[in-house]
């Protein structure tokens, strides 16, 4: 019966009403997977009224072609730009954006959207396998479970992302807190929202994302006057797709255990999208027998990301269909599809249904094989995006940007929320602090947070802690931490022999001057008020932000107290007096910085007497024109593009709402 059911869903799908839909879902994916700030999320939700009137494999085949492949093309503004095109591809920049910068970004895309074909393919056909299996598998992670493997996600994010590991793990805690910010979900108590009603509600993931990682890309494309790649980095280690591709063959083990990975973590209900990536990164991480090239530019470091977050749509769709309980925000929108077309998650779908379901499994398998496909032949020119101009780059990735945090809530306060985490996240960059674990921390606090409430209500305190896969999770994380500690010793014994000669401060490594300690005291100051802060709010609702203050205070310390060490013993054997205050940066690229945040900025100020279009193009026209020195029709014709991106797509596809000017 299964055999047959698999038959007739296999054709069904093939049907070319059915597949037409497919090749459009899988088209529309392809595009909003590769712009920031929209993700699969939005496209399901744009297309979510047109399949009212559908028959179900016409629905699925939209929806699904969609869903299944937007985190195989978020890899291109994860590798070009340094941008997590969605949350699922965060852990991918740190080894892609710097073999893009190396002139490796072909050899990325080849070794990304191979592994993305075959991590979508091995989900759908463990999809297949385990829904008789999957019902022991969900019930064995409760709440303790779920909350520990969170604990596990953000220790390899923090020990895997830097340079130090207090650094990360104080960044971590940090964005813990954000996540606190607004209401209490126990209690309804607003915490922490400094009196703005913007704020009441939390922060809005999307300018944040976009804020840390896509503003100090970019600023550092306008002020440096450069392109992606180096030049003579890109002439010496020039590669193809096809040197990805013989990656992908040469790691082909660490690929079967990452879409493992992917596609089991996938199953876990509201937790397993948001972690899978990073826990198939710090697999990786650990198992090789060299992991000194990792975070700067190890081919490896895109593989095991890359393969278990497609693998992991196929874990998320089998909760999903057997018991009605969604991965993940996507398959909640997938579930109410299946509500709409008359179809009823669990026995109904693998017996009478089953066809159903398989032509679901079949959607997934297909979609991903068609996008892996045509982005591994489109890639070529893609990659070719690294070796520009950064000024043509600029305006064009501001466009998104700004238009991407819009659709957070659609106030000028997401700019405003944009403008001040692009700020905060070139600091850190400049310094030497890790941007990932803060995002990674943010997502996951929202999902923490009630975990433990629940642990603590439900086992009378901390007895949850001695769980079986509890303790498991604990020596992993241990483990982690060990490998963690023992390799940041073994990087400070070789920065001790090599750094020998003066002048030689390292802003990105986290050990140079006087703006480092600077950066640790102002994470100290925050977390000291966060504690007292605490103090204003009942038990219940000071708890969770309370341990994550502390915890991040006792880091920020330890690692403010080793930046004083190693301050005051580069001092003592060969830093100036000069070289300890001098600046992270030269003050003429200081200068220009600051005066790119100004120009930016001008972007509110004129949408506030003008409107978004005005503002937009004016920007582009003016730093094409002036900052960029492009030529008048270049910059015409640039600006042109971009009116009609915004009139069209965003105006007319998205139907967003435009902020209505004191002009008007």
């Amino acid at each position: 019966m299964a055999i047959e059911a698999a038959y007739t869903g296999l054709l069904q799908v093939l049907t070319w009403s059915s597949f037409s839909y497919l090749l459009y879902g899988v088209g529309l994916g392809m595009f909003i997977g590769a712009i920031p700030g929209l993700g699969g999320v939005v496209g399901l939700i744009i297309l979510l009224p047109f399949t009212y009137e559908m028959e179900p494999v016409h629905a699925f085949a939209l929806l699904i072609g969609l869903y299944a492949v937007t985190s195989t093309s978020d890899t291109i503004a994860s590798v070009m730009l340094g941008v997590p095109g969605t949350a699922a591809s965060q852990a991918t920049i740190l080894d892609g954006f710097p073999l893009a910068k190396k002139g490796q970004a072909q050899r990325a895309f080849g070794a990304a959207f191979t592994v993305s074909a075959i991590g979508g393919l091995f989900g759908a056909v463990v999809l297949v396998a385990s829904l008789p299996l999957a019902l022991p598998i969900i019930v064995a992670f409760g709440s303790p479970e779920l909350f520990m493997l969170g604990i596990l996600a953000l220790t390899m994010v923090g020990a895997l992302s830097g340079k130090s590991l207090t650094k990360g793990l104080a960044v971590a805690c940090f964005g813990l807190f954000l996540s606190t910010i607004g209401y209490d979900d126990s209690s309804g108590i607003p915490r922490f929202y400094l009196g703005s009603i913007y704020l009441i509600d939390g922060l809005p993931i999307i300018p944040v994302i976009l804020g840390l990682f896509a503003i100090p890309e970019l600023v550092t494309l306008a002020v440096k006057n450069t392109q992606i790649a180096d030049q003579s980095e890109n002439e010496k280690e020039a590669s193809s797709i096809w040197d990805g591709i013989r990656d992908v063959y040469h790691h082909r083990w660490l690929t079967l255990r990452c879409a493992t990975i992917g596609t089991y973590v996938g199953m876990l209900p509201g937790l397993g999208a948001a972690i899978v990536d990073w826990l198939a990164y710090g697999h990786a991480f650990q198992s090789a027998k060299d992991n000194s090239r990792f975070g700067l530019g190890d081919i490896r470091g895109v593989i095991a990301p890359e393969t278990a977050n497609n693998a992991s749509k196929g874990g998320a769709l089998l909760p999903t269909i057997v018991f009605g309980i969604p991965g993940n925000l996507g398959t909640s929108i997938l579930l109410s599809v299946l509500l709409i077309v008359g179809l009823r998650p669990g026995p109904d779908l693998l017996t009478t249904d089953l066809d159903i379901t398989f032509s679901i499994i079949w959607t997934l398998a297909i979609a991903n094989v068609l996008a892996g496909s045509l982005l591994l032949i489109w890639s070529k020119q893609v990659a070719k995006l690294a070796t520009i101009s950064g000024h043509l780059i600029v305006p064009a990735g501001l466009l998104f940007v700004f238009m991407g945090a819009w659709l957070a809530s659609g106030s000028l306060e997401d700019w405003f929320c944009l403008l001040a985490f692009g700020i905060l996240g070139y600091v850190m960059k400049i310094l030497g602090w890790p941007r990932p674990p803060l995002i990674l921390a943010y997502i996951l606090g929202g999902l923490l947070e009630p975990r433990l409430y629940i642990n603590m209500q439900a086992y009378d305190g901390f007895i949850w802690l001695v769980r079986p896969i509890v303790l498991i999770i604990i020596a992993v994380i241990c483990f982690t931490l060990f490998v963690s500690i023992r390799r940041d010793k073994r990087r400070q014994l070789k920065t001790l022999e090599t750094d020998s000669q003066p002048g030689t401060a390292d802003f990105e490594t986290g050990t140079a001057n006087i703006s480092q300690l600077i950066f640790a005291f102002f994470l100290c100051l925050i977390f000291s008020g966060i504690v007292f802060s605490c103090l204003e709010y009942p038990k219940s609702v000071s708890l969770f932000p309370g341990i994550t203050a502390t915890t991040g205070l006792i880091l920020s310390t330890i690692a403010a107290s080793n930046i004083l060490r190693s301050l005051k013993a580069n001092k003592q054997n060969y830093m100036t007096k000069a070289e300890f205050l001098s600046l992270p940066m030269p003050r003429e690229e200081l200068m220009s910085s600051l005066l790119f945040f100004a120009f930016i900025s001008s972007i509110v100020l004129i949408t506030l007497l003008l409107g978004q279009k005005a503002s937009i193009l004016f920007f582009v026209a003016t730093y094409l024109f002036f900052w960029g020195k492009i030529s008048f029709k270049i910059t015409l014709g640039y600006s042109f593009a971009c009116w009609l991106i915004l009139y069209f797509f965003y105006g007319h596809t998205l139907n967003i709402i435009w902020h209505t000017p004191y002009l008007n």
